[in-house]
């Protein structure tokens, strides 16, 4: 049995030594002002290091699928490299960015996200990934019964847009590294930051959802089995995507440090289990009780629907 943790938007915040100068004139401005308003209180240094800590020591490989920092500042990248640092200690990690993580374009153009966490996104299979400002990707690791896939979604984007794109390249990438005799042999697991549903409305859908969603379906339509593990909703969010073939797991953990009462929201992760002949044996998640820090797991907590 192999089994994978899935943590998101780890929203790591460093306050000591932020700059006024590199917040207050870009986008960061609306961000930092968040922290200061709303996200600090939300966001709890204590409950993330307890969630890292019990998803690393309950999983052969711990995947983070995006917004790893807050507002992409050096201080930020460099904590939360020590964090995954940390948990590696206990298992092996895959990451893929997400809208926080390339907050500016100053962020791709210093290719911060792959400079910091390069050793999170080494491939068995290099050469089918492109060249992109966020890394090489896809990235894919080749695990027992899985081949874990990790793609970004991350582009810069104005003030109150957080919306993703695969893009044309890494489709077609994504399409040659599924078509792969070692990869088809395995159960695929598709990491991405952003969910690979349509939103309800065509204006919320370009404003904070995956662009290209429809393209993205359109390439995992060969497949018959697997799952599609996703963040950026802060919400534990489970749906069957329905293929030519069959059916994936499409599973959407919430914020990983998140204080809520609601416990489809509040802090925790989320768990996974394949079989050696590559069936996926359960999904469930962990919620932190926050009245004793320990962890209380659920089958299926979100209700399960399907979605074309």
């Amino acid at each position: 049995m192999f089994r994978i943790a899935h943590v998101s938007d780890l929203h790591v915040f460093a306050p000591t030594g932020v700059e006024l100068r590199r917040v207050l004139f870009n986008k960061r401005i609306t961000g930092y002002a968040n922290l200061l308003t709303k996200r600090a209180r939300v966001y709890r240094q204590d409950y993330l290091l307890q969630v890292l800590d019990a998803a690393a020591r309950e999983c052969d490989h711990l995947v983070v699928t995006g917004d790893i920092t807050n507002l992409s500042l050096e201080a930020e990248y460099d904590e939360a490299t020590r964090l995954l640092r940390d948990a590696a200690g206990s298992t092996e990690v895959t990451v893929v960015p997400g809208n926080h993580d390339i907050y500016l374009p100053i962020t791709l153009r210093e290719r911060r996200f792959p400079h910091h966490f390069s050793g999170f996104m080494h491939s068995d299979l290099p050469e089918l990934a492109v060249d992109l400002s966020a890394g090489r990707f896809p990235s894919v690791k080749l695990r027992g019964p899985v081949a874990l896939i990790g793609l970004t979604t991350a582009v810069p984007r104005p003030p109150f847009v957080s919306a993703g794109v695969v893009g044309a390249l890494q489709l077609e990438a994504l399409a040659r590294v599924l078509a792969h005799p070692e990869v088809a042999r395995r159960t695929p697991v598709i990491l991405l930051h952003h969910s690979p549903f349509d939103s309800l409305f065509r204006l919320e859908q370009l404003r904070g959802g995956l662009v290209d969603a429809p393209a993205l379906r359109a390439v995992l339509q060969p497949l018959e089995r697997g799952l599609v593990l996703y963040g950026h909703l802060h919400l534990r969010e489970h749906a069957r995507l329905l293929t030519a073939r069959g059916a994936l797991d499409a599973v959407c953990s919430t914020a990983a440090a998140l204080d809520h009462p609601d416990v489809r929201i509040r802090a925790g992760f989320n768990q996974y289990e394949v079989d050696d002949d590559g069936r996926i044996a359960s999904v469930g998640t962990s919620v932190l009780d926050p009245a004793t820090l320990r962890f209380r797991r659920y089958d299926l907590l979100a209700p399960m629907v399907e979605r074309a």
